[in-house]
């Protein structure tokens, strides 16, 4: 079971906003990655820029998330996703989670309730980690 926010609060605190940040270096990253595949399209990639940047980062954070729990964002702000059962995501959820968090960012009045639910949730959960079980916690030390 994950940490309870009554008892554990430490696990919640800030994660909206650390999740916010992480949010923004993972998105730098990703539009690195890109800009440096471009050349390897022929510059084509260019013209796709939007669509690269969509699969890209749809690799990315699954990649990450299977293999550690966290984007390297949420790594470097101290940020970890786990399953309801505490444990780390495994393939099959972060493929979920990022589908989630995909379909959320495409109809914006997801997002919305998604962040809402972030800032208002016990838990700090967003639609994605509601519907899947999931929690974004401080990482444990």
């Amino acid at each position: 079971m994950t940490p309870d926010p009554d008892t554990q609060p430490q696990f919640y605190d800030a994660v909206p906003t650390k999740r916010l940040v992480a949010w923004i270096l993972d998105m730098i990253l990703i539009a690195v990655l890109c800009l440096i595949i471009v050349p390897f399209t022929a510059f084509t990639g260019l013209f796709f820029f939007p669509f690269l940047m969509l699969v890209v980062g749809f690799l990315y954070r699954v990649a990450t998330l299977a293999g550690g729990s966290a984007t390297w964002g949420m790594r470097l702000m101290s940020l970890e996703i786990r399953r309801g059962d505490d444990r780390p995501l495994d393939g099959t959820t972060a493929f979920l989670h990022t589908l989630g968090y995909s379909v959320s960012f495409a109809i914006p009045v997801l997002q919305l309730i998604s962040i809402v639910l972030m800032l208002t949730s016990a838990r700090r959960q967003g639609l994605t980690d509601m519907v899947l079980g999931t929690v974004a916690l401080n990482k444990r030390r």
